[in-house]
């Protein structure tokens, strides 16, 4: 196509209607979806947004000066347009409750568009009415979740516990030798414990998913928990030959959470960025804070999280593993969705992946006025005593 500077005034005009005609279809387009639609730019304020929006925010005609912090109490914009260039594939899912123009309870996605201008699309639907409906038929829904989970715990649990039988077997053929070789036994010790510690997680991982409880709330330490994490899976670390990097803000302030879910979370997380790297790498978890959030990070170095799959992985039972139970992430999500956080994903194919989870502070920073400076103050020795 020519460049615009080149065209005569016919070619032109001809050239900006058709492009008035698509931009009434794409408004017309954007403006029939029942989901809200907001595009921002990289200020945090509102570029475009549909009829929907509209509707949802109770926005004025233009509100091109509206910051949609303001719009969307509790959404954490700077976890996303941190660090973001373009062909990023960072992306955030985050249930927000909205009390104005009216009370509604709104599932958001973030979905990074390939614009400097323009970073972000953010996708609203209202799902007040479908947690209402789930709740009236909770019971029923319950049931089945059991029926399903029921059958997928027997699946799953199928492979280790006949590699804990053969592994029993051998064990038992190596003992009855005359002379048994002790260190093939305790070869296949290890691989029947190996066996056992991986049913344990599966089934734990079910009854996390199927009675998930609720958080009870306390002051809590991140770091702690992230480090008895760490000690915990400390061996598998090692026989991984995950290399481990730390990085911690300076006063990282304390969150409210129940701790045992909160170092569930973390545990799919780093147990997800290891099994990334089947070959070693490197683990970095990172953490810092601002006013309102701390913010912790687990990378890893691994293959990468295809663009295809990116809307699946929170989903129950999807999973690219082969030993995967296709459950932690949607119990990490849950996890930070009750702790009243966020979980962004930013991955690019073979080159690692990392989720960060976004946490409210307990005690949240309010800044007050900067102090007068003195030698702009107006001195004046009238009405003074002496």
């Amino acid at each position: 196509m020519n460049r615009i500077g080149e065209l005569d005034s016919v070619n032109l005009q001809n050239f900006i209607q058709m492009i008035s005609k698509e931009h009434r279809f794409l408004s017309s387009l954007f403006d029939s979806l029942q989901e809200a639609i907001l595009v921002i730019s990289p200020a945090h304020t509102v570029l475009y947004h549909n009829a929907a929006a509209q509707e949802f925010l109770g926005l004025p005609e233009n509100a091109s000066a509206l910051p949609v912090e303001k719009l969307l109490p509790g959404l954490n914009l700077n976890l996303l347009l941190s660090d973001s260039g373009l062909g990023s594939r960072k992306s955030m899912r985050q249930e927000l409750e909205l009390t104005y123009p009216e009370h509604r309870i709104v599932q958001m996605y973030a979905l990074p568009i390939d614009r400097e201008d323009a970073p972000y699309a953010l996708i609203l639907t209202d799902v007040t009415a479908t947690m209402e409906r789930a709740a009236s038929v909770a019971e029923s829904e319950r049931s089945k979740a059991v029926s399903m989970l029921a059958a997928e715990v027997a699946h799953e649990i199928g492979n280790p516990l006949n590699s804990l039988y053969l592994h029993l077997q051998l064990l038992q053929r190596i003992l009855k030798r005359p002379e048994p070789n002790l260190a093939d036994a305790a070869q296949e010790v290890a691989e029947a414990r190996s066996e056992v510690e991986r049913l344990d997680s599966i089934i734990n991982q079910f009854l996390h998913a199927l009675r998930p409880g609720k958080p009870v709330f306390e002051p809590l330490d991140l770091k702690s928990l992230v480090l008895d994490s760490l000690n915990f899976m400390k061996q598998e670390i090692t026989d991984r030959k995950i290399q481990l990097e730390f990085y911690w803000g300076e006063n990282v302030p304390q969150i409210s959470g129940d701790a045992n879910q909160m170092k569930q979370a973390f545990y799919n997380l780093a147990r997800n960025a290891m099994q990334a790297m089947p070959s070693g790498g490197k683990l970095t978890i990172r953490c810092s804070a601002d006013d309102t959030f701390v913010m912790l990070s687990v990378s890893d170095s691994g293959c990468g999280i295809k663009p295809e799959n990116m809307q699946k992985i929170f989903k129950p039972f999807f999973t690219t593993k082969n030993a995967g139970t296709g459950l932690g992430l949607m119990i990490v999500e849950r996890i930070v969705r009750e702790h009243g956080g966020s979980l962004a994903v930013d991955s690019r194919e073979n080159a690692g992946t990392t989720f960060t989870v976004s946490l409210p502070r307990r005690v949240r920073l309010v800044r007050g006025l900067p102090a007068p400076d003195p030698a702009k103050q107006i001195q004046t020795t009238e009405g003074q005593p002496e």
